[in-house]
Order: structure tokens, then sequence, then C-alpha cells
């Protein structure tokens, strides 16, 4: 059983829907408290792990500069390597000496890039190193220039403190990152550089814990003692943005260990660091935010789908739960919805019946026992004070009876209601259902509007036409009778709407009529004009066709001054004689056997306009004409194609004429001329002679024959006049039309 009301819902089902939306409330509420808590620990979590890593990577460049800082004091404490320092031009045995030294170190430290030693009195600086330049090289051939601008400046840099620098290997193999360590003697008068050894330790064994982390979530980076924002990855120099400005004053600013939620290009990120280290160094990561809480989205996202699955099964179930309890209820709902309806129905009909008998004058006239009736069916229209009638009329209503006559009865209800809503905010109202197409309407009076105000009577009949044509897409017209306060004249009113509604025929569609002004008893009969009749028909047999449709037109026009009837049997003596003609041309042979054998197909009913009255009978007449030309032009093609044969088979006749074959054919000479040249723009004698000329060229062609005999087989009794011709089509003479072709 289907629950369409919403009593049958009842207090189950909102009793079971209630404890679900409270069982999925609670979940809510505690996945989004469990969410932000969980939150708050991924980025503890995170922080955690990425301070672990950064603090790391602090000790790793400590213990690094630890070992270059003893690794120095073993070089200047070397006597081969201090000769390289102090010389300017050393033997070639202690450079070489001094050089494997020098390897020797590199070989047994692998996390040491290169080692140099600088003179600043000698030509050479001298490199040891696993790739790259290596040896002695000029400063002109030195590819590391950085490190002569860094010895050139090395007051502004701490003795022994990592510098985080990239500097080109050689001409071919890029660039490397390293933390370069200087160790220099500047003691003396001049305070200038006297000799400095220079330690390159590659990035990737200080920076492995942070390229770990970056391999995983974020990117790290280094914020050195000058106050400079490095790349972990390859030490180079990070551009500012003014948020990221910002962020890094927030950070050197606060001299303890944190992280932030920073947005970043309009993005979020986790932003964790370091407290400064021994060397005043910091260490950043930035994670993005959404990679943090990827596992707590998923989470959100899982609860999400088991709230909603709980949910909808808690729906389903306290939707089924419900039927099942409403069963019986249901059944006892539904028994006395179907008897009030029938007994709603039972009345509505009982009602309509009497309003319609009563109308129609089928019900006894008793003033006593009809307000009774009436009182019974609860029908308070007095018809003892003023009342009109109101006659609504679909128009077009074969073709709306045809598009939507299956809920023909919903939308005579439709109407009914609108017409009674927007009506009994001045009168009292009642509506009826009469025939098929038409509602009738009872306007009482009740005091609100004056019933003799007609101009307040036709702006609510034009308010009810715009609502019912909005509403339903329906166009109507409408008739209203005078005013009336008697039972009795009851009938004779419905009469008088619905004879006078007849003239929307001349009013059109969508016509508001008043009764008492087309309805006229005293008219005279109407007598059809048989003077125009005729002149119609003469046009026809003419083929004058618009003339036949103005006579057509002035016979209609001439029913408006008399009753409806009139109009339908001007229809029906019209359609009559245009049947006749069509008769007559199909009995004279002016139209062919199987044409149509009525014109005017449509009934009397269907045509509710003028207008559309006038072009039927124009599509007729134009249709019969059409038959006619059809017919006229099939018969002159057959007379020409006849004419051509007789041409062809008798050319070489010399009676072969205009008037030979119009005696053959049964026509006079001037006729069957006149006939062929409309048909063919040429005369006839042109064509006799352009046939025979045709004939006597052939022969020339296949002939020897003499040209006079030619002449003669071909029809010419004139050997002058058929050179005369010859020459005319073919521009040569006989003889020289003979010669060419030769």
């Amino acid at each position: 059983m289907r629950l369409n009301d919403e009593k049958k819902w009842g207090v189950y089902a909102k009793l079971l829907l209630g404890i679900v939306l409270c069982t999925v409330l609670t979940i809510t509420i505690s996945s989004t408290i469990l969410f932000i808590y969980f939150d708050r620990i991924a980025l503890q979590q995170d922080y955690k792990s990425d301070l672990r890593d950064l603090t790391q990577t602090s000790r790793e460049v400590i213990h690094m500069t630890d070992s270059a800082q003893s690794l120095t004091f073993q070089l200047y404490r070397n006597m081969n390597i201090t000769k390289l320092m102090f010389y300017p031009e050393p033997s070639i045995y202690d450079s070489i000496a001094a050089m494997n030294e020098l390897t020797n170190y590199l070989s047994s430290m692998p996390y040491i890039e290169s080692i140099y030693v600088y003179n600043p009195d000698s030509k050479y600086v001298y490199i040891a190193a696993d790739s790259g330049q290596n040896g002695l090289l000029t400063k002109q051939e030195l590819s590391d220039k950085g490190i002569l601008d860094l010895l050139e400046h090395y007051r502004e840099y701490t003795p022994f403190t990592p510098i985080p620098r990239t500097y080109k290997s050689n001409d071919e193999s890029g660039t490397k990152s390293v933390y370069t360590y200087l160790c220099y003697d500047g003691i003396g008068r001049r305070e200038t550089l006297n000799s400095a050894i220079i330690v390159n330790i590659s990035v990737s064994w200080i920076n492995k814990e942070m390229a770990d982390g970056n391999q995983g979530q974020g990117r790290s980076f280094i914020i050195d003692n000058r106050g400079e924002l490095l790349s972990g990855d390859d030490l180079s120099p990070v551009p500012f943005t003014a948020e990221g400005e910002k962020i890094l004053r927030s950070i050197t600013d606060n001299g303890v260990e944190g992280y932030s939620l920073s947005r970043i290009d309009g993005r979020k990120y986790l932003v964790s660091y370091t407290k400064p280290d021994a060397l005043d160094w910091r260490y950043v990561r930035v994670t993005p935010y959404e990679l943090v809480t990827r596992n707590i989205r998923g989470i959100r996202t899982t609860t999400i789908l088991i709230t909603l699955a709980i949910l909808a099964a808690g729906i389903l179930v306290s939707w089924l739960l419900s039927r099942k309890l409403y069963v019986p209820y249901g059944l006892i709902a539904s028994r006395m919805q179907t008897l009030e309806t029938a007994n709603r129905n039972n009345v509505y009909t009982l009602r309509q019946h009497l309003l319609r008998e009563l109308v129609m004058g089928n019900e006894p006239i008793n003033l006593k026992s009809l307000r009774a009736k009436l009182s019974h069916m609860n029908i308070s229209f007095e018809f003892q004070k003023p009342y009109r009638l109101v006659l609504l009329r679909i128009d077009q209503f074969q073709q709306f009876s045809s598009l939507r006559g299956a809920d023909l009865k919903a939308y005579r209800y439709a109407m009914m209601n609108i017409a009674s809503e927007l009506g009994m905010k001045f009168y009292s109202v009642e509506t009826i259902e009469m025939e098929e197409d038409t509602i009738l309407l009872l306007f009482g009076d009740s005091d609100t509007l004056d019933m003799e105000d007609e101009t307040a009577l036709m702006l609510l009949l034009r308010q009810i036409q715009q609502a019912i044509r909005e509403h339903l897409h329906i166009e109507i017209s409408m008739t209203y009778s005078a005013l009336e306060q008697q039972v009795l004249h009851l009938k004779a009113l419905y009469n008088q709407v619905i004879s006078a509604s007849g003239h929307r025929f001349f009013h059109g569609l969508g016509a508001v009529i008043k009764a008492q002004e087309v309805v006229r008893p005293d008219s005279k009969a109407y007598v059809f004009p048989v003077d125009k009749e005729k002149r119609m028909v003469d046009a026809l047999m003419a083929g004058k066709t618009e003339e036949a449709v103005v006579c057509v037109k002035a016979i209609m026009e001439g029913t408006k001054a008399y009753p409806i009837g009139a109009v339908q049997s001007a229809i029906a003596r019209l359609t009559l004689t245009l049947n006749n003609v069509l008769y007559t041309f199909h009995k004279n042979r002016l139209i062919d056997a199987d044409s149509v054998p009525v014109l005017v197909t449509s009934a009397v009913e269907e045509l509710e306009t003028m207008e559309e009255v006038n072009v039927a009978f124009q599509t007729a007449i134009e249709y019969l004409q059409g038959l006619v030309l059809e017919k006229r032009s099939t018969k002159q093609e057959d007379l020409i194609r006849r004419i051509n044969a007789i041409v062809d088979e008798k050319y070489c006749d010399p009676n072969l004429s205009l008037n030979a074959i119009a005696y053959e054919l049964d026509l006079t000479p001037s006729h069957l001329g006149r006939i062929y040249k409309q048909m063919t723009l040429e005369t006839l004698v042109d064509v006799i002679n352009r046939t025979r000329v045709e004939k006597s060229a052939e022969l020339l062609n296949r002939t020897h024959e003499p040209v006079s005999e030619i002449a003669e087989k071909t029809g010419f009794t004139n050997t002058s006049y058929f050179y005369r011709m010859f020459k005319k089509y073919y521009g040569l003479t006989p003889n020289d039309y003979r010669k060419n072709l030769m």
C-alpha cells in the first residue's frame, strides 16, 4: 500500500526518524571534535619529525666544522704543505710531495669534496679534488672564481664557520654545492692575507637528513648566520616574497624552536624551525598542510560516508516500519477517503444535474419545491434577485479535442474554478457544465457591485479570459445575457446566449458578445443572393479565380444582418454550387476523371469564423482552377506532339501546310497556329520548312542525287525557294554544302 497521505506517516515514523537524526547528529559532532583533535596531533607529530631531522642536520654541520678545523690544523703543521703556502715558487719536488699529502688527506676523508691551498705570492692555486679541476692552476685557469672573491673579502667571514655556496667545477660538468671552511693567516703589519687553506665539504654528506625529509613531504631551508635564506637541496639563495619575508622575520625574531601554520602564495603550509645552533644557523622545513592532514582527511571522509549510510539506512528502516505499523490505519483512512470522494462526487453530480435541468427548462418550476431542492444541494443562488448568464465557449474546439480530448473533463473543471474564483469577488456565482465546448456561469447580485455596470462586467470577463489563457493555454469566447430576475425566464435567457454565441463567426475568436445586441427577433428572412452566385459561377467557368473569391466573400458578408442560421444556409448553398461546377468540369473533360469529387470537406461546425470559411472556399476555388489548368496544359502538350508527328511523317508531301494539319485535327488554322506558337515559340510554317531542309541536308550527305531531285523528295515544289530556305538555315547553298562535305 502506498503512503501518499501525510497522516499515514504518523507518530512512529517521526519517532524513528528523530532517533536516526539524533544518532547522525551525535556522530557528526563527535567526529568533528575528534577531527580537530587528531589534526592537532598530526601537526605535533609532523613538527617533531621535522625538528628531529633538522636538529640532526645541525649536528652534522657542527661535527663537520670540527673535522674541518682539525684537518686545517694538520695541514698547517705539515712541512711539505707549508712550503706551498709560504714559498712563492717551491721546487717541483716540494710541490709533488705536498700534492701527494693533500691527495692522501682527501682519500682518507670521503666527505671532503676538495682542498685548496692558497698563497697570494704564488701564481698558482693548489687543488686536490675527486673530480673537476685538480693540480696546479693559475688564477685565470681556475673555474671556481667565487673562492677568489671570498678570499678577497675574507674579513667578512668567521674562520671555521661553514660558508654555504655553489661553484662551477669546470667548463663541462655543471655546478657543485658545498660547505666551504676557510682557514687563513692574516697576521702582519699589512693585515693582508698571507696564506689560506680552503676545505670544501659536499652538501650531500651534511644535508643527508634534510634530503630524506624533502623526498617525503616538504622542502628544507637554511638561515645562515648572516640571515640569508638558502635552499636545503643545493644551497642556492631563495628569493623572498612579501609573505616569505614576513614569515622569515617572525622566525629570526623568535629565538626558540617551534612551528606555525602560514599561508604562502595562497596555499597553507606547516613551517617547522629549529633554534639557533652553535654556528648561529637555523634550519626550516615547509610542508603543505594537506599532506600533513592527508590521513586525517581520509578518516573524515570515511566518517561522513558512514554517517550518510546510517542516515539512509535509518530513513529506510523508518519508512518500512511505518508502513508495517500503519497498515491497519491506512486501510481505514483509505476507505474513509474513498467514501468522502464518492460522496463529494455524487453531490457535485447532483448539483450539476439540477442546475442543468433548470437552465434547459426540464425541471418543473415550483418556487417552494425549487427553493427546497436548491437548499438541499447547498446552492445559495437567488433567482429572485437580478442575475445574468455568461456562456464560455472553447475556441477551435475540434483541434483542442483532438490534442487534449482525454483531459477535457479536467480542463473544463479547471475553467469553472478559475471563473468562479474571479467572479465571486463581485457576484454570487454558480458554474454549470453544458455541452462539451461550453460552460455556463450564473452571475447573481451580491451587493458588492452594481449588476447594471457592464463596464465592470467586461473587465471581469477579460480577466477570466486572460487567466484561462495563462494557466490552461486555452482560448475562449464569451457571451453574456441581459439582466433578469425571474427563474421562469431562465430557459429563454439561455437560448438567447446560445444563439448569440454563434455570432463568434462574425466577431472572431476570443470575442466577448453582448447577446441583446446580436439577437434580432424581428429580423427579415434571409434570401440567398442568386445573382452573386451566378457571377461566381461565370467567373469560375472563365478561369477568373480572384473574381470568384470576391463573390464568395460578398455572399458571406451579406449574412451579417441575419441570424446565425443564415450563415449555415449560405455555406451549404455555396458548397453545393462549387461541387456542381466541379461536376460540370468533369463532364466536359476539363479535369481528369480521378479528381476529388468534393471540394469543401470541412463540416460547418468546424468553421468557427468568417475568415475560416472564406479561406476554405478560396482554397477550394484555387484547387478547382488548378485541376483545370493542369488538364489544359496536358491536353495542349498532347496536341503539340501530334502536330510534330504529322510533320515528321508527311514533310515530303508538297501539300503539307498549316491548313492541311488543322483540317486533319479538326481545328481552325488560326486556333491551331496560336496554340502551337504559345507552346513552342515557333510558327508551324517555320517548323515545316526547317524539317524539310534538315532532311534534304541528310540526302545531300548520303547520296549523289541532283539537288533538284532532293528538293522534290523533301516537299519543295520550287527549286529557287528551296535554295533560299537552305541558305537561311545553313548559310550555304546546297551545292556549296555538298562540296564542303567532300
